[in-house]
């Protein structure tokens, strides 16, 4: 399974609007969390293990879970 690394930049894409993108850069990284930064706000999000298993990369949500919400993968 492909993991998050700290100190790399990952980035995701709206599903409605494929110009709009966040970038965040992975700070710290625990077993089961990932510390995350946008270089103004850094927050800390709880990896999702049942996403991650079926994409077999590690899978975060940095906006919350809803319908058509962007979700991070490693």
């Amino acid at each position: 399974m492909k993991k998050f690394e700290v100190g790399k930049e990952y980035s995701m894409t709206s599903i409605c609007d494929h110009n709009c993108v966040w970038t965040y850069t992975v700070t710290a990284r625990t077993a089961q969390t990932i510390t995350i930064s946008d270089g103004e706000k850094v927050q800390k999000c709880r990896i999702n293990k049942k996403i991650s298993e079926y994409c077999n990369a590690e899978t975060i949500y940095p906006l919350g879970r809803y319908s058509m919400c962007p979700s991070l993968t490693a």
